[in-house]
C-alpha cells in the first residue's frame, strides 16, 4: 500500500503540471483585457505601463513559469511565515495579484474558505451522516414503508434543483413564518450564546437545502450496494454459522457496501471548496462559489485561474484518498 501511495503521489506532479499549463493556457489566451475598463483618456504609454505591473507584457511561457513559482514556493512560504511566526529566507516575494481588487489571490480565498466550510462543509457531513443509515434501513427493509418514503423524499431531494428548493424556503420560513433570515451576515462574529443561534439560525436555511440533496444523492448509492451484498453467499454462510444479523448487517454488508460509495463521497469533498455557487448566490453567502462568480463575470484571470486549479489539485487527492481506502475496506485488494 505504502509502495502504491508513493507511485501515486509520484505520478500526480506531471498530472498537475499538465492540468495547470492548460487551466492556465484557456485563461490566458481568452480575449479579456484587464485594462478596457479604463478611461479613453489614459495615454497609452501609461496603459503600457500598467500592463508591466500586471506581467502581461512577458511572453507565454514565462509568466506561466512566474505563476507556478507564485503558486507553489512564494504562496506556501507566505502561509507557513504567517501561521508560525518565523521567516523564511529575505527579499520580497512576488504573489499573484487579482486584477479586480490588486489583492493577493490567496489571501482572498482563505478570506472566503472559512464561510464556504462553515455552510457547505456542515452540510456535507450531515449529508453523510443522514445517507448511510437511511441507505441501509432502505435496503434492509426493501419494499417497505421506511423504503418506500424514503425513496420518494431523495427522488425529490435529488431532482429538485437547489435553486428551486431554496427559494422555496425563503418564502415559506423567512417571508411567511419569519422564522430564519433569508440573506446570511458574513460579518457576524461569534463571541456569546445569542451570536451562536444568529449564527445558527442563518446557517439553517442553506444547510439544509444541501443536506437535503447530498443526503439524497449518498442514501441512492448506499441502498442500491446494499441490495447488491445482501444476497451474497459469504452473507448466507455468516447467518448459518449463527453471527448475530446486526453483525451481518453492519459488519460484512456494509463494510464491502461502501466500497463503491467511497468513491461517490470522496468525489464529492473537492465540491466543499469549490463551493455550492447557486446556493451562495440565493442565500448571498460570501463563499468561494460566489468568489468564482464574481472573478469570472469580471474576467479577473489570475483569481479564476488559482480557484480552478486547486479545485483540480482537490480532486486528485481525493481520488487517491478514495484508493487507498478501498484496499482498507476490501482485504482482497491489493495494489503491491
Amino acid at each position: 500500500m505504502f509502495t502504491y501511495t508513493l507511485r501515486r503521489l509520484l505520478f500526480a506532479i506531471p498530472t498537475l503540471l499538465i492540468i495547470s499549463f492548460i487551466i492556465f493556457a484557456l485563461l490566458d489566451l481568452a480575449p479579456n483585457d484587464p485594462l478596457g475598463d479604463l478611461p479613453l483618456t489614459i495615454p497609452p504609454e501609461v496603459r503600457e505601463q500598467m500592463r508591466a505591473a500586471l506581467g502581461m507584457d512577458q511572453p507565454f511561457f514565462i509568466r506561466f513559469l512566474k505563476w507556478l513559482q507564485q503558486f507553489f514556493i512564494n504562496e506556501p512560504l507566505n502561509i507557513f511565515e504567517q501561521l508560525t511566526g518565523l521567516t523564511v529566507g529575505t527579499g520580497e516575494r512576488l504573489r499573484v495579484l487579482s486584477w479586480a481588487t490588486r489583492s493577493p489571490v490567496v489571501d482572498l480565498i482563505v478570506q472566503r474558505l472559512p464561510q464556504t466550510l462553515w455552510v457547505v462543509g456542515m452540510s456535507y457531513v450531515f449529508g453523510v451522516m443522514l445517507a448511510i443509515p437511511i441507505g441501509v434501513l432502505s435496503a434492509y427493509k426493501q419494499y417497505s414503508v421506511f423504503d418506500q418514503l424514503g425513496t420518494f423524499i431523495s427522488m425529490i431531494g435529488y431532482s429538485v434543483p437547489t435553486f428551486f428548493t431554496g427559494v422555496l424556503l425563503i418564502v415559506v420560513f423567512s417571508s411567511y413564518l419569519q422564522w430564519f433570515p433569508s440573506i446570511y451576515d458574513t460579518n457576524l462574529v461569534v463571541h456569546d450564546w445569542s451570536s451562536f443561534l444568529a449564527q445558527v439560525r442563518q446557517m439553517f436555511l442553506p444547510v439544509l437545502v444541501l443536506t437535503l440533496y447530498n443526503t439524497s444523492q449518498i442514501s441512492r448509492f448506499v441502498r442500491a450496494s446494499m441490495l447488491d451484498n445482501l444476497h451474497q453467499d459469504y452473507v448466507r454462510t455468516a447467518r448459518a454459522k449463527g453471527v448475530k444479523e446486526k453483525v451481518v448487517l453492519l459488519v460484512h454488508v456494509l463494510r464491502n457496501s461502501l466500497i463503491p460509495v467511497v468513491t461517490v463521497i470522496a468525489l464529492g469533498v473537492p465540491t466543499i471548496f469549490s463551493g455550492a455557487i447557486i446556493t451562495e448566490q440565493i442565500f448571498r453567502v460570501n463563499g468561494l462559489g460566489q468568489l468564482l462568480i464574481v472573478a469570472i463575470q469580471g474576467a479577473d484571470i489570475p483569481l479564476v485561474q488559482t480557484l480552478t486549479f486547486i479545485f483540480a489539485i482537490l480532486i486528485v487527492l481525493f481520488n487517491l484518498i478514495a484508493d487507498v481506502l478501498y484496499g482498507i475496506l476490501d482485504p482482497r485488494i491489493r495494489y503491491d
